[in-house]
């Protein structure tokens, strides 16, 4: 199956609440590659490579997000495959 690959933004309460480590290991769970990253507006942005059955899955996971988060809106762009991540990582701002 082709890899597919997006980017995800998350708006809601989605920082200060375990959000990127929720999102890091759906992915790692699912057998996903890419990274999250906490925004400076607020929002966290995800990009993720795989099959499209697994994103898909990893998409409703991240819409309905940990506990503490609140997601109110989730923008997805599909964008072409760099296939550069070996894992899923957490990166800063």
């Amino acid at each position: 199956m082709a890899a597919r690959a997006k980017r995800i933004v998350v708006h809601g309460r989605v920082q200060g609440v375990g959000f990127r480590f929720f999102v890091q290991n759906t992915g790692l769970r699912l057998g996903l590659t890419g990274n999250v990253r906490n925004c400076p507006d607020s929002t966290v942005e995800i990009i993720v490579e795989g099959s499209e059955k697994k994103i898909a899955e990893f998409i409703r996971q991240v819409e309905k997000g940990p506990s503490y988060a609140r997601v109110e809106r989730v923008d997805i762009v599909d964008i072409p495959v760099e296939g550069t991540y070996g894992s899923f990582l957490i990166e800063g701002w």
